[in-house]
């Protein structure tokens, strides 16, 4: 039977206990999963991509099956590049499903050998988005229920 490689993509501005969520049970049910994490250069992210990559590293220390690695480019080249079948996406809410669903489709069309898998996080992630947890920061609440206490040190002195 052939290695499942799964790739998790996104910004991860910073990775959340959500992001964690999916990953940990992702990595349940692939051999491997790819942290990918886009140099975003159409958003302003708060953390620059080699501190998110960095960030995502610290907080995933320890699982053997996952990798957090930085790509540009198409999200589907990346996945051909690490011979992966699956990419995963999270859906929060029902909000999501539309603008994911379109990048599902279209990711189908270039990639056609490369399927999408959704997954929804624990409920008790579902409210949880990186820009919220951003904004909380910035304007000085606790995030410490959110993110890993690396994340929430880093924001910290992000932030000061």
């Amino acid at each position: 039977m052939p290695m499942q490689i799964a790739v998790y993509p996104g910004t991860f501005d910073p990775i959340t206990n959500g992001h964690t969520d999916l990953i940990e049970r992702a990595a349940k049910r692939f051999d491997t999963v790819i942290v990918a994490i886009h140099s975003s250069g159409s958003k302003a992210p708060a953390f620059s991509w080699e501190e998110r990559v960095a960030l995502a590293r610290e907080v995933l220390a320890g699982h053997q099956n996952v990798v957090v690695e930085g790509f540009e480019g198409l999200l589907v080249d990346f996945a051909r590049r690490h011979h992966a079948g699956v990419i995963l996406r999270g859906l929060r809410a029902v909000s999501d499903f539309e603008y994911e669903f379109q990048l599902a489709s279209m990711n189908r069309q270039l990639a056609p050998e490369i399927e999408t898998l959704f997954m929804t996080p624990d409920e008790h992630y579902a409210y949880v988005s990186s820009s919220l947890v951003r904004e909380i920061a910035g304007l000085g609440g606790d995030v410490t229920p959110f993110v890993h206490e690396k994340v929430v040190a880093a924001l910290k002195q992000r932030l000061r």
